[in-house]
């Protein structure tokens, strides 16, 4: 495993590459839903993440001078931020709140746009998400785009110069896991861009999946925030994306229904020879 570690996963032959950066971690981390800014950190710190998500809508990066700042619970230049527009149901409203993290964060380009259908599934509206792709990536920003695992749609937005596709594994904030890994393989075949799962992981298993398809990546928030111990869940969830990276490298065994194959060599098997013998 040692070799392999060195040749392989952590090296920069295998890290994640988005919008022409280098990242060798394949978590991406929500900061949403914590206790307060100082578990967020701490979540952060155990996750290994490199590419922090937040909510220009709900947390306050410097908006409101009055109340915590979470930037001030960041280690400066440790983390890429990832403004998002979560919360927001049309193009419009997307792309209003990305001009404004734009200005809040000195020119920043690389954004997570996420458009919501409705406010009980918050199933994307890609028809919105579409259209809010074509603008911003027409002024410049390195667009990472949540959507359906529609293989079609996800095409239609790497077309539009998205920077990475990020379809949901099952809704957000609902823990399911991978619901359809058939549609998944779809999208990250024919895919030129990253591919990230986003929404829907529960537990570090789900993660460890997700990365044995191919994905390059998972994006979670809920699946730390909300368990007993985020902290302890979020070092779990680093180690789930390793082992899931390391397994899809190596390759798994083909399945073979309905037979056994002995793990061990049968031929030269050394007789107990007869009772009594």
């Amino acid at each position: 495993m040692t070799d392999f570690v060195l040749q392989g996963v952590g090296h920069v032959d295998d890290q994640l590459i988005i919008a022409g950066r280098h990242y060798a971690s394949r978590l991406l981390v929500g900061t949403g839903k914590y206790r307060d800014f100082a578990q967020t950190a701490a979540a952060l710190d155990a996750s290994g993440t490199e590419i922090v998500t937040v909510a220009i809508r709900r947390v306050n990066l410097g908006q409101d001078p009055d109340q915590p700042n979470l930037l001030d619970f960041l280690p400066k230049n440790r983390y890429t931020l990832l403004p998002n527009t979560a919360g927001c149901y049309s193009a419009d409203e997307a792309i209003r709140t990305l001009r404004l993290a734009r200005e809040l964060l000195d020119d920043h380009r690389l954004v997570k746009l996420e458009v919501l259908g409705d406010p009980a599934s918050l199933y994307p509206n890609v028809r919105e998400t579409v259209r809010a792709a074509e603008v911003l990536v027409g002024e410049g920003f390195d667009v990472m785009v949540y959507t359906s695992d529609d293989p079609i749609v996800a095409k239609e937005l790497e077309d539009i110069g998205c920077c990475a596709i990020m379809p949901l594994a099952s809704l957000i904030g609902s823990g399911m896991g991978i619901l359809n890994p058939w549609n998944l393989q779809l999208i990250i075949e024919r895919a030129r861009v990253p591919v990230l799962v986003d929404a829907g992981v529960g537990t570090a298993s789900d993660a460890t999946i997700a990365m044995e398809l191919g994905c390059d990546g998972v994006l979670m928030n809920t699946a730390i925030a909300a368990a007993k111990d985020p902290v302890l869940m979020a070092r779990a969830m680093g180690l789930a994306v390793e082992a899931g990276r390391a397994a899809y490298h190596a390759g798994r065994m083909p399945k073979r229904f309905y037979s056994a194959t002995p793990s061990s060599p049968t031929e030269g098997v050394i007789s107990a020879g007869k009772p009594g013998a």
